[in-house]
């Protein structure tokens, strides 16, 4: 009897992979892959043996599950008026599918959608706590780098976005009148390397961490104009892997 197939589902984008990797193929995510079991046919299901309540059904990704339940939350689609979706700085497959999905949704919808940097939802949060001082919103870029930018207390970017390593950012962050009120993931990691006279930041643990998707509807909401879907455009600090491959490979056969 031949035994059920097993195949590992990222829980970030819905990605399906018939072997598990650290990093998700679809999404660039770091060890979201779970493990799955395929239902046995029924011809080789023993007799008597329950069947698994949804086996054999297809999953919706985990991303469009989500959405599904922010709306039910919402009062339903009807009382839906626009998407926003986060065009990054981040990973470039990671950034296409959000996008993709967004525009899909909308298409789908009749509804029009918007893009917000994911810095400036970043600095929105900050923005809240900051008073009249300037925020450095800071994500982690991974491979020891950072992507940055410098935000008002209105809210405007003044500075970035930005990629490179933390001790550059903290090197060349401008002297200010006050500490500027710095956040993010970055900001968390590189704590020891950003930590001078020219920021504050906050604790670990402290909310003004995380980028908060009411923050990302916020900003979509007060630029609300025309329907963005064709010009959403994904930003992109470095180039994808594959061009880096390729450039690297073109060397090597150049040598």
């Amino acid at each position: 009897m031949a035994r059920p197939q097993t195949s590992f589902r990222c829980s970030a984008c819905g990605q399906a992979t018939l072997r598990w990797m650290g990093r998700c193929p679809g999404c660039g995510e770091w060890n979201t892959l779970v493990e799955e079991k395929a239902a046995e046919p029924a011809a080789e299901r023993r007799p008597g043996r329950p069947r698994a309540a949804g086996a054999g059904k297809p999953r919706k990704p985990v991303a469009l599950a989500e959405v599904e339940r922010a709306a039910e939350a919402a009062g339903g689609w009807d009382g839906v008026g626009r998407l926003a979706v986060g065009v990054g700085p981040g990973s470039f497959t990671g950034l296409r599918v959000g996008i993709a999905t967004a525009r899909g949704l909308a298409l789908s919808r009749d509804l029009p959608v918007s893009g917000v940097g994911t810095l400036d939802a970043l600095a929105r949060g900050l923005g809240e706590r900051a008073g009249e001082r300037r925020c450095l919103a800071v994500l982690d870029a991974r491979r020891g780098e950072v992507a940055a930018a410098v935000h008002a207390a209105t809210g405007e970017r003044l500075w970035g976005p930005w990629l490179g390593r933390p001790e550059e950012l903290a090197a060349g962050i401008p002297d200010l009148p006050e500490p500027a009120l710095c956040g993010g993931p970055g900001a968390v990691r590189f704590r020891q390397q950003l930590t001078n006279r020219a920021v504050e930041i906050p604790d670990d643990a402290d909310p003004v961490h995380h980028v908060a998707a009411r923050h990302i509807c916020a900003l979509a909401a007060a630029g609300a104009g025309a329907d963005e879907a064709a010009s959403i455009a994904p930003i992109y600090l470095r180039p994808p892997d594959a061009e880096r491959w390729r450039e690297r490979d073109s060397l090597q056969a150049a040598e």
